[in-house]
């Protein structure tokens, strides 16, 4: 039984390397080395800085002394979810570890993923404002980005060359609104997301990555082997995803979004 927790642990460290590359919105991830620990654990302390531009230099008197203030704001995680899933101890005996390799790599990229793209989405919608011309990122339908190329105009080229990185989202991770599925209640059993009522399909997103917050970790905080599960003759194993997803207040022209209106 240790050698096959080993094994399920070597797993559990490659996850973060199946969220990057199914994640659409995984471009967007901030720099965790600029962000503090909080007072509580479910918090964060992000750095907000504000200073002076410049001003005309003298030769008799030289610079004009200016001001910059760095401030510590607290910020809490906003994304907070889970699942525990079972392996029967005797469906794969001998290969535990890529059993449960198997079921979470899956689990990340058919369930979590999209989830997490979507509350992505949906949170910057709401606060979009206008979008400035550096380091733009395109998020967009591939439906609207064919429509896009097939007019094969010089205008349209040039619209298209004009951002860093252009992204095709699936209409099924873009709304301005989505609802997550609490996993208990009627009808929620299944968990995951769906459309709000009130939300719009998204044609596309403009992001400047400096202008949003979003962190993100992926917990595999415990495995129960068959012997320690008095319920059932299984493995248990019990994930969580955990996250940040906002906007700077200072940045809210970094993000524009165009919905449909019907």
């Amino acid at each position: 039984m240790a050698n096959s927790i080993a094994l399920v642990k070597k797993y559990v460290d490659k996850l973060d390397d199946v969220y990057k590359l199914a994640s659409l919105t995984n471009v967007l991830e901030s720099d965790a080395s600029t962000v503090r620990r909080g007072t509580n654990t479910n918090e964060i302390l992000i750095p907000k800085i504000d200073m002076d531009g410049l001003a005309d230099y003298s030769r008799s008197s030289g610079y004009v002394h200016g001001d910059d203030n760095l401030t510590w704001e607290s910020v809490k995680f906003d994304y907070d979810r889970g699942r525990a899933f079972s392996v029967d101890a005797m469906d794969n005996e001998e290969t535990i570890g890529i059993s449960f390799g198997m079921l979470s790599s899956r689990f990340i990229r058919n369930k979590v993923v999209p989830e997490m793209d979507a509350y992505r989405f949906a949170k910057y919608s709401e606060k979009a404002g206008t979008v400035k011309n550096e380091g733009r990122i395109l998020f967009i339908t591939p439906t609207l980005h064919n429509a896009i190329i097939s007019f094969d105009t010089y205008k349209s080229k040039a619209m298209l060359e004009g951002f860093s990185t252009i992204i095709k989202i699936p209409q099924t991770r873009f709304y301005t609104a989505i609802d997550l599925l609490n996993g208990i209640t009627s009808g929620e059993e299944i968990g995951g997301y769906k459309k709000s009522t009130a939300g719009k399909n998204i044609n596309f997103m403009i992001i400047e990555k400096s202008a949003v917050l979003q962190f993100t970790k992926h917990i595999v905080n415990k495995v129960i082997s068959p012997e320690n599960n008095q319920t059932a003759d299984a493995w248990k194993f019990f994930y969580r995803a955990y996250g940040l997803t906002d906007v700077y207040e200072n940045k809210v022209k970094g993000i524009y979004c165009s919905y449909s209106t019907t």
